[in-house]
């Protein structure tokens, strides 16, 4: 992974615009990898909402806590990994949440230690190569091509 380009500037100026934007719910994600730059996907429980879909290791800003702090959490509670280096910002979508909130998932290169996934809310996991990653979202594709850009 490549110097990180997150700045705590950054981080503020993100913040800000999506209280500007009118958001309510700020969640991150990340796109973690193995060596083989496989993409961890996580699988979403039929039953949940938008049950069956692929999607990155992701979950909600608790009050009070930083994007950086979020993701090393969600990342940790939904995977067992624990984040090393937090690399580039690979820009956010905006969405409603199960409860109609106008939510903004924040996107970030992740590298975490450890290979072996560990999972608590989703019912499976894939380290995906680009052809199995069909399942997810078109906003998540498109987060997927923007870090491929960004990989040398």
């Amino acid at each position: 992974m490549t110097s990180s380009t997150v700045t705590p500037d950054l981080l503020d100026d993100l913040v800000r615009t999506a209280a500007r934007d009118g958001i309510e719910k700020s969640v991150v994600g990340a796109v973690i990898t193995d060596p083989d730059d496989k993409v961890l996907l996580l699988h979403r429980p039929a039953d949940d909402y938008l049950g069956g879909l692929w999607e990155l290791p992701s979950g909600a800003v608790e009050p009070g806590e930083s994007l950086v702090g979020a993701l090393r959490r969600e990342v940790a509670e939904e995977t067992g990994l624990t984040v090393a280096e937090v690399g580039g910002y690979l820009g956010h979508f905006d969405y409603h949440s199960g409860s109609g909130r106008r939510t903004r998932q924040f996107n970030f290169a992740t590298a975490v230690t450890g290979q072996t996934v560990k999972l608590t809310e989703h019912d499976a996991h894939l380290w995906a190569g680009d052809g199995q990653q069909g399942e997810v979202s078109s906003a998540v594709r498109a987060v997927l091509d923007t870090w491929r850009q960004q990989t040398p």
